[in-house]
């Protein structure tokens, strides 16, 4: 891989920590604005509607822009807007700019894609997606939790002011390592639009937002499915979590190297293997030899389909690789801000724990029409 793709998956990283740095210093924002728990909680939404609602729109209202050009301003965007937030001390003011973090966020992410499969040859676009999506696995694993570490030592702002930091740097190196590109080689807003009318690439959207909400609402309620469920001790939970960031790593290194090829087979076992996972940990939740192992293969199970699905959006797309990225980006949003409810739902009925599992063994279920539908929409054209 180019020193390029490695380069866009740091600034992912990045900026990709500031939202899940956010759930582990909820409560102290909450003290020291003197406002109530879910009003804190509203701050993860504005940043999910900023990246669900805004993603598309702006993919389009950037089109016409040299693509290093805009890496570099939705990362300043991105980083004024943390600082604004944190040098305001409004709730208000904190609220917006969390909104406008998911605008340049989107922006970003679907700007990156396309310009990581720019820079490789046409064999190796999965695979290179696949680099630039590790580096949100490794926002949610290591910078989130990391951000929130600094934040136990410095205030809460003090994990943020890292992201910042990060971003900025980001923001230089994209400027430094990034080869730019014409806005000549744009495609048009046109035919963007036209090509997303494609049936094909709304099955895989939906195989995005089941396939994320699936490992997702897992992921989201680990900690308490280990200590209240399993009887692991508090003090062994970041490790386990941990694991999950191992085998997302493995899954995407495995799927950005079969995908290119075979991406029916990446989603087909990425979908069985959520499913099998989901199943065993709640059959198995009190055994903790058996959960801690499936912890990590539900990792490599929950990623090794994000390259294939990368890979499949741009082979249908590729008249419109930018908003479709955007999109894309939005789909995975959407999938990760529906577990929530999911879950609420189920627990708010008398649910164990237990039952977030079988949801996404669920979820994980409904994946394989969608890959089959995919598959018979694209035997279909080719004939």
């Amino acid at each position: 891989m180019p020193l390029g793709v490695y380069l866009l998956a740091f600034s992912l990283f990045a900026m990709g920590s500031a939202e899940f740095l956010l759930a582990g210093v909820l409560p102290e924002i909450a003290d020291d604005l003197r406002i109530s728990l879910s009003s804190a909680g509203a701050l993860i939404s504005a940043f999910a509607a900023g990246v669900v609602v805004g993603g598309p729109p702006l993919a389009v209202l950037t089109l016409r822009w040299p693509r290093r050009a805009t890496l570099v301003a939705t990362q300043v965007v991105f980083a004024v807007s943390v600082a604004v937030g944190l040098v305001a001390d409004d709730y208000a003011v904190l609220l917006v700019t969390r909104f406008l973090c998911g605008l340049a966020y989107a922006g970003y992410w679907a700007v990156a894609a396309v310009t990581a499969i720019g820079l490789v040859t046409p064999d190796r676009t999965a695979r290179a997606s696949g680099v630039v999506v590790s580096g949100l696995s490794l926002a949610m694993v290591a910078g989130g939790p990391a951000g929130a570490l600094l934040g136990y030592f410095t205030g809460w702002r003090g994990g943020f002011w890292g992201v910042v930091a990060l971003t900025a740097a980001g923001a230089v190196l994209s400027l430094l390592a990034v080869p730019a590109t014409s806005a000549d080689a744009e495609p048009s807003v046109r035919r963007e639009l036209r090509t997303m009318g494609r049936p094909r690439l709304w099955v895989v959207y939906a195989a995005t937002i089941l396939s994320t909400a699936a490992y997702m609402i897992s992921f989201n309620y680990l900690a308490a499915f280990l200590t209240d469920v399993t009887g692991v001790p508090g003090v062994w939970v970041p490790a386990v979590l941990a694991l999950f960031g191992v085998g997302a790593f493995i899954g995407l290194s495995v799927g950005g190297r079969i995908a290119d090829r075979r991406p029916t087979h990446a989603l087909m076992a990425g979908a069985l293997g959520i499913a099998a996972c989901s199943v065993l940990l709640a059959v198995l939740a009190g055994h903790a030899p058996a959960v801690v192992p499936l912890v990590l293969l539900l990792g490599v199970a929950g990623f090794v389909l994000n390259p294939a699905i990368y890979g499949r959006v741009f082979a249908i797309a590729a008249d419109a690789p930018t908003l479709a990225g955007a999109t894309t980006v939005s789909a995975f949003q959407l999938g990760i801000s529906i577990v929530p409810a999911l879950a609420g739902a189920a627990m708010n009925a008398g649910a164990g724990l237990t039952s977030v599992t079988w949801i996404g063994a669920g979820l994980a279920a409904a994946i394989v029409p969608t890959v089959l539908l995919d598959r018979t929409l694209s035997r279909r054209e080719r004939d």
